[in-house]
């Protein structure tokens, strides 16, 4: 897989995906299957999506006890998603578990990717919520070392720290990016967010995108001005 744009499927229902995906006409964007769309339609609508071609970054950010994990990573590898996430705060043990999940007698699994601080989160929050005097950055690179070192693909971060994580974790470790906005005053819930542009320039290999395009006027003409200044 190379530099690409995936687009958040920020939907509740199979009919407003599939009318949505019509809009792309022959063209067939890597998407994301969150956790709103999944709990609504359940793995049918992976099979949905992948039937029209498409490749799907199924983000559920699993984080539970190792056990559970590796057994939920068994279930995920058979639905053939091309990249999966879980939560890299669940400790390195719980990250080996979810490795070893995803082997099957295939030989085939997906991308899996750590989350290591959800883009929304702030240096204020951090000390005043969740008792921790690190800084975001400090936390992300920790847990983007630890990902690597048990042997997942990469990490989910914000573009802001895509430079570091690639110093620190070698050219073949994945950043997948979100807080994408075309501008700073549509940051909504993002406390860490760049646009395409600068995720480019800050070396992303992937950019994840859903309201500035599933909200757009244009979802098509919005896609396409991500992919112009990203890839």
């Amino acid at each position: 897989m190379g530099k690409d744009v995936i687009i958040a499927l920020d939907f509740s229902a199979k009919a407003e995906v599939i009318a949505f995906l019509g809009l792309f006409g022959g063209e067939r964007p890597f998407v994301k299957v969150g956790m709103e769309l999944f709990y609504a339609e359940g793995p049918k609508i992976i099979d949905e999506i992948k039937k029209r071609g498409h490749k799907v970054f199924l983000d559920l950010k699993l984080h539970d006890i190792p056990n559970t994990v590796k057994k939920a990573m068994r279930v995920i590898s058979e639905l053939e998603v091309d990249m999966v996430n879980i939560h890299a705060s669940g400790t390195r043990a719980m990250m080996r578990s979810a490795v070893e999940g995803l082997e099957n007698q295939s030989g085939k699994k997906p991308l899996l990717i750590a989350v290591t601080l959800l883009t929304s989160v702030s240096a204020a929050s951090l000390k005043d919520e969740l008792f921790t005097h690190c800084t975001p950055e400090e936390i992300v690179m920790a847990y983007a070392v630890s990902a690597k070192q048990e042997g997942l693909d990469g990490v989910v971060c914000s573009p802001l720290e895509t430079k570091a994580i690639r110093n620190a974790c070698g050219e073949g470790f994945l950043t997948v990016t979100p807080g994408i906005r075309f501008s700073p005053g549509e940051n909504d819930d993002q406390a860490r967010f760049t646009t395409p542009l600068a995720a480019k320039n800050l070396g992303a290999d992937y950019i994840v995108v859903g309201r500035p395009i599933t909200s757009s006027a244009d979802p098509v003409a919005a896609y396409n001005e991500c992919k112009k200044q990203f890839i």
